[in-house]
Formats: C-alpha cells, sequence, structure tokens
C-alpha cells in the first residue's frame, strides 16, 4: 500500500450521488446516528460515481496499489467506514475509496485496515523478486502491529498478490516495461524499486 491523494468531489456528485442518497435515508427513516438496522440495504447510488472515482485515481487500486482495467468490471466503490455502521457517510465522495471487487470483498466491514488517504509511504515494504510484503521492520511497535494487520485482512500477501507484484518487476527487469510504465501499472512496484536503487 502507498498513500493515496484524496481527489475533489466531481461537479455532478452532490446531484446524482449525495441528493438522492440523502432524500432516499429521509424517506425510509433510517435514523442517520445510529448503525442501520439488521437486513436493511442501502440504494446503491454510490455506482453512479464509479467512473469519475475510477478517472480520478488513475484506475489504481487503493488497497493493492496495482492498476485494474474498468473494461473488466472490476472496479468498486469502497466505503472506508463501513455504511452499515455509519449511514450518514454512505453517499460521501470523502469516504470513498477505489478498490478492485477483491480487495473491496476482503475489507468487507472490517476496521483493521488503514486508511490509503492518511498513511504515509514507507510503511510496507516488499521483496521484488518473490512479491513478498511485509512492515517495514523499523516502525514502532503499534503501527508495525497495523501494518500487519492490514496485511493480514486484505490478505496482501497471499499467492496471488505475490505473483502479480513478481511478474510487475520482471516485466521491467525484462525490459518489457519502462520504468514509467512500472509507476503507472504498479505504482508500489515502483515505489519501492525505486527506493531500493534498482530503476
Amino acid at each position: 500500500m502507498l498513500h493515496v491523494v484524496p481527489q475533489p468531489e466531481p461537479a455532478e456528485f452532490d446531484r446524482q450521488v449525495r441528493q438522492k442518497g440523502l432524500r432516499y435515508l429521509s424517506e425510509s427513516g433510517i435514523d442517520l446516528s445510529q448503525p442501520l438496522p439488521e437486513g436493511v440495504k442501502l440504494r446503491p447510488y454510490w455506482r453512479n460515481c464509479l467512473p469519475d472515482l475510477y478517472d480520478r485515481f488513475g484506475g489504481i487500486c487503493a488497497y493493492l496499489a496495482i492498476h485494474f482495467e474498468r473494461i473488466t468490471g472490476a472496479g468498486s466503490v469502497d466505503h472506508f467506514v463501513a455504511k452499515s455502521e455509519r449511514p450518514d457517510q454512505a453517499y460521501e465522495w470523502s469516504n470513498y475509496r477505489l478498490a478492485c471487487s477483491r480487495m473491496n470483498s476482503r475489507k468487507n466491514d472490517y476496521e483493521d485496515v488503514l486508511d490509503p488517504f492518511l498513511i504515509e509511504d514507507g510503511l510496507f515494504r516488499l521483496e521484488l523478486v518473490s512479491g513478498h510484503i511485509y512492515p517495514n521492520p523499523d516502525l514502532p511497535p503499534a503501527l508495525m502491529s497495523d501494518v500487519d494487520a492490514t496485511i493480514t485482512r486484505l490478505k496482501l500477501d497471499d499467492g496471488g498478490c505475490r505473483e502479480v507484484r513478481a511478474r510487475h518487476f520482471s516485466d521491467y527487469i525484462q525490459n518489457f516495461y519502462t520504468a514509467e510504465f512500472l509507476r503507472q501499472r504498479s505504482p508500489f512496484v515502483w515505489y519501492e524499486a525505486n527506493r531500493q536503487g534498482l530503476l
């Protein structure tokens, strides 16, 4: 994971998402100061902003730090603060993170994942050849525990995640990618390769 710079709210967001959502919440009698009642599902007006979310964040998954193509249908709007716990945040741009569907599913409503908007670069380290991700060993214990919990919750070190990161670095080493293309396609791999003096 890398720090993700928040992007400005699109001009049409208020009309297409927030106002529709707030009207629906009001008409449904949902108490915005309480978690959603059991079994209540919100109308997914946030999907209206997925193209803007994708474009503003360059198609990079906030958690995996890898570019994915929109045509695959793999993109999703992650509510960083779970909408089940905070329905008042369900239709707020500032609560949205662009996520590939797998990372969104793994994060679910859990609260033990670091916010990409708030973290600093350098919390995570990468073995480039194997794709193994791990906490920066120089972190203080509490922060190292938070980084480790994020890796565990999102399964960022599973075989699939390792393979794709290792392949991106291998493709760069074999001159299939330029450094700039690696930065655009796999920014965490690029960041670590640059930090380790391998670009």
